[in-house]
């Protein structure tokens, strides 16, 4: 064998080595900081997704010395993560700043709100294939369409009364675009 060859070989094997390092990081911190890491993503979630392949898709291919600094960065991203989860449940300020707020899109007896469809970026289509996800023929049978802050759309649907504005499932759904 050449000593290029080898070099290769060498190489080959600390990259799996490293990418085996990573990837065993990931899963521990994952284990240890919750399920919320791959759980429907928020804004806040998906920086945070994109930031972790990132810090792994550099440490990988940038060679065996940033296998320890990818490793810190990779913990130290993950610790962010829980401080401002932590503080997202206990600061209402925090979570309004992170979050997006869920928005009602479609009211009692098949009514939409076109100014909330069009600041949500939703068209009649997508609450066509929400409703046929949820079983329903009828829109009138529909109490509402809500698109959740991670961007699912929530179809409530099937009570003989009209879901009241105050009740507790609609607390914090934003009405209008106002």
């Amino acid at each position: 064998m050449t000593d290029e060859m080898v070099t290769t070989m060498l190489d080959m094997l600390q990259t799996m080595g490293t990418v085996l390092a990573m990837y065993l990081l990931i899963l521990v911190l994952a284990k240890l900081c919750g399920v919320r890491s791959f759980a429907q993503l928020s804004s806040f979630d998906i920086a945070a997704t994109i930031a972790i392949g990132s810090i792994m898709a550099s440490t990988v291919v940038t060679g065996p010395g940033a296998l320890l600094p990818g490793l810190v960065g990779l913990t130290t991203l993950y610790g962010l993560q829980v401080v401002v989860s932590g503080w997202r449940r206990r600061r209402d300020a925090v979570r309004r700043t992170i979050d997006s707020p869920p928005i009602l899109l479609m009211q009692a007896g098949g009514e939409i709100l076109w100014d909330n469809m069009d600041c949500a970026r939703v068209t009649e289509d997508d609450l066509r294939t929400a409703m046929r996800a949820a079983n329903v023929i009828d829109p009138q049978s529909v109490q509402a369409i809500i698109m959740e802050g991670t961007g699912g759309l929530r179809v409530l649907h099937g009570h003989a009364e009209p879901i009241p504005n105050d009740a507790w499932i609609l607390q914090g759904v934003r009405r209008s675009r106002h």
